[in-house]
């Protein structure tokens, strides 16, 4: 018991000295920080908006989204918090995937970094229903329009043939 003890703490502290050696401290140009993106994911042709506290309180930046093929923006300051918020529109022409946009700050060269997803479809919208529900009940002809038709047709050759047989027993003819 005490030597299961001793291992996990052991582990936990490896851990942690790992996470504590991980974790950028900000030293000047090169750094990268949090740049925030809003919405994090998007559809080709979808307006954007950056921010980020990381150049300080009423600082600018300048954005490049050049990796989705947006170009350059200007991040400006803003009374949000102290944050230089900036927007650019994705190209209806951007292929899916996960794109680093990059902000320069303005006073110190810091590099900021943060990620956005393009996809084709968006959580926004809603999707309607597609197709048919596989319960295992009817359907045995299924959507082709020539089998339906002949089984519409067959049911009313068996209509048709039944009032016949029910008319010529009602007059007493028989079968």
């Amino acid at each position: 018991m005490r030597r299961t003890a001793r291992l996990l703490s052991g582990t936990a502290f490896a851990v942690a000295v790992a996470g504590l050696g991980a974790t950028p401290a900000y030293g000047g140009s090169g750094d990268t920080g949090g740049l925030e993106v809003y919405p994090s994911s998007v559809v080709p042709g979808g307006p954007v908006t950056v921010n980020t506290a990381d150049c300080g309180d009423g600082g600018s930046a300048a954005g490049d989204a050049s990796a989705v093929g947006a170009g350059t923006f200007t991040l400006a300051p803003s009374t949000h918090e102290g944050d230089a918020i900036g927007q650019f529109r994705v190209p209806p022409s951007a292929q899916p995937g996960t794109y680093e946009i990059v902000a320069t700050c303005a006073e110190d060269g810091r590099l900021v970094t943060g990620d956005l997803v393009v996809t084709l479809t968006s959580a926004r919208e809603p999707v309607a229903p597609r197709g048919s529900v596989k319960t295992g009940v009817g359907g045995a002809l299924g959507p082709d329009p020539v089998q339906t038709a002949a089984g519409v047709a067959a049911l009313a050759v068996a209509a048709a043939g039944g009032t016949w047989l029910l008319h010529r027993r009602a007059r007493g003819d028989g079968i």
